[in-house]
């Protein structure tokens, strides 16, 4: 699989982030009186930005935060969340068994996330996976999204692999729409941050568990040789 590359989302298909988005959730919640949501409702609220989940996090407790609150506790949970950021996140069963397989192979490898690209790199950094990544693709770092696909061209470009060469592995429909737009065959996870099954936004592939990607990836690589 040579001069092929495989792009990854982060949070929710690389790694579990939930559990200390849960912790940041919390302290922000606690800090304005209100009582402390539990990892379950995280798991329910969490797939659409830290800010989202903050919001998300009031309503469940009581009134909506004020509009002109929200970029204070986004700060606030940023920067609690920045510092804990690797307290209980673990990459998913069978991620770093995969990635040491196409590493070895030589198949370029990065990252393309809506995760700010300061707390992505952190993050990678801190699970001592930044080994595997040619570039780690934020938001921020292209100015501009998911699904818009120029991040996803952006970490392409970074592993040195023809367009024609790579394959995307995500969680949610921003996901599969950012592969879709850029005409990039993509691989869906079925456990990660959605709350509407995958298959609804019809991946080439959907997954349980990562051990079923290689043979996946063989195939559409051989294919297209």
């Amino acid at each position: 699989m040579a001069k092929s590359a495989v792009i990854f989302d982060l949070d929710g298909t690389l790694i579990d982030t939930a559990p200390d988005l849960w912790g940041a959730t919390n302290h922000v919640l606690k800090a304005h009186g209100r009582r402390e949501v539990s990892l379950d409702d995280v798991y329910e609220m969490v797939g659409m930005g830290a800010k989202k989940l903050i919001e998300r996090g009031f309503e469940r407790t009581g009134e909506p935060a004020r509009a002109d609150m929200i970029d204070i506790l986004f700060r606030q949970f940023i920067d609690f969340y920045s510092a804990n950021i690797t307290a209980r996140s673990k990459p998913y069963p069978g991620v770093l068994a995969l990635l040491d397989e196409l590493k070895a192979r030589g198949v370029g490898l990065a990252v393309c996330t809506n995760k700010l690209e300061r707390l992505s790199v952190k993050l990678i950094n801190g699970l001592d996976m930044d080994h595997y990544f040619s570039a780690v693709i934020g938001p921020d770092t292209t100015g501009v999204a998911k699904p818009d696909p120029r991040p996803l061209f952006a970490a392409i470009k970074a592993t040195g692999c023809l367009r024609s060469r790579a394959v995307m592995i995500g969680d949610s429909a921003t996901d599969i729409r950012t592969a879709q737009a850029a005409a990039i065959p993509v691989v869906a996870v079925s456990f990660g941050y959605t709350h509407t099954h995958v298959s609804a936004f019809e991946p080439d592939h959907i997954v349980d568990h990562f051990d079923e990607v290689l043979p996946i990836l063989e195939g559409r690589f051989a294919a297209h040789a």
